[in-house]
């Protein structure tokens, strides 16, 4: 019988690995084969090999594409083998740079292409993976935030949903996330990281910095919606299941996702993190968002409850499109077809995009 760890990451987060670009039979398999939560990093590190080197094969054959895939389903692997793997540091990082040499590897090969990119923040850098629709001038940006447990590694299906809308896409890694949680600890005002995205945007001529969408998962959904109330320059944004006040619903939180949230707040302790917990919150702050703003929710969600997207959409003063999906899981990665094509045609039509 799995410990209560194992037992817990696949109770909570199935539907996302298959949704997130896992193949079911792989999750299956690695799942199976573990019983202990200290074997699940080595497990997922090993399936995720066996899609590296298919990716080597088809690009010493010349299979561009085909390699690009391959090294693409390679780091979804390697990212889920580290993602709330906070138990062993080391180990952890390890997996974590093979899921970025990875995508790093397919962002050529890929169709789009996308490229790996710097950007200026407080002496330091985050990183992030942009990549821009096909004969496509000056498109408009969707700016994408990730979760307490995301990465831009993980993004390759959210991200070719919006490239098929005709909008190019920036997945960063910011404030305890990503390449970024090693150093940066997270933070509750995370709109100064997206103020320092939409910088960084307006100094590239191939790209309608005027024309900034936001979209954030999860945690992210929290911090997409926060920057939307202080950074003006954003035209619309997508909360996707994001909480309302993360120390409202700690209590609930999966005790591997608040372990998590205290390793990459740098706390020493659990009741610090829970006071760092309180930071994340949009009290006060929702009645600042203005702009065209969209919220998903499931309401079989046992992670973030759904009632708090329904209190930012109603507490939101712009325009609001409330989704609340009743079959729904956390981030309803059960239900994505009932939200992801919905929201993208949302978004390219707040940007001004063509809708295909």
């Amino acid at each position: 019988m799995p410990d209560a760890n194992v037992q817990s990451a696949i109770h909570h987060w199935a539907p996302r690995f298959v949704a997130n670009g896992v193949s079911l039979t792989d999750f299956q398999e690695v799942t199976a084969s573990i019983e202990r939560w200290e074997e699940w990093c080595d497990a997922w590190s090993k399936r995720a090999a066996i899609h590296e080197a298919l990716g080597d094969q088809a690009l010493g054959a010349g299979f561009r594409l085909s390699a690009g895939e391959h090294y693409t389903r390679a780091a979804a692997c390697y990212h889920f083998s580290k993602f709330v793997f906070v138990m062993d540091y080391g180990r952890m990082r390890a997996a974590h740079l093979k899921a970025v040499e990875c995508r790093n590897r397919a962002l050529p090969l890929l169709v789009p292409p996308g490229e790996r990119v710097a950007i200026p923040y407080e002496g330091a850098s985050l990183f992030g993976n942009l990549r821009r629709p096909a004969g496509a001038v000056r498109p408009p940006v969707v700016v994408m935030c990730m979760g307490l447990d995301s990465a831009k590694e993980e993004m390759d299906a959210y991200e070719n949903v919006f490239l098929a809308r005709g909008l190019a896409t920036l997945a960063f890694d910011g404030p305890g996330q990503g390449e970024a949680e090693y150093d940066i600890p997270i933070r509750g005002d995370y709109e100064v990281a997206v103020t320092a995205v939409v910088d960084y945007l307006e100094t590239r001529p191939d790209l309608d910095a005027a024309r900034v969408g936001l979209w954030g998962v999860s945690l992210g959904g929290y911090y997409s919606a926060r920057a939307a109330a202080f950074e003006r320059r954003v035209k619309a944004c997508i909360s996707l299941s994001g909480p309302y006040d993360l120390a409202d619903s700690w209590g609930t939180l999966p005790e591997l996702t608040r372990e998590t949230f205290r390793v990459r707040s740098k706390c020493a302790t659990q009741a610090a993190a829970r006071e760092h917990a309180a930071t994340l919150s949009l009290k006060g702050i929702a009645g600042k968002i203005t702009c065209p703003l969209a919220i998903v929710a499931g309401k079989l969600d046992r992670i973030v409850p759904w009632q708090d997207g329904e209190r930012l959409a109603r507490e939101a003063k712009g325009p609001v499109e409330f989704l609340l999906i009743g079959d729904g899981n956390h981030v309803a990665n059960n239900r994505g077809y009932r939200y992801r094509p919905q929201t993208s045609d949302w978004m390219a039509r707040q940007l001004s995009a063509a809708v295909h």
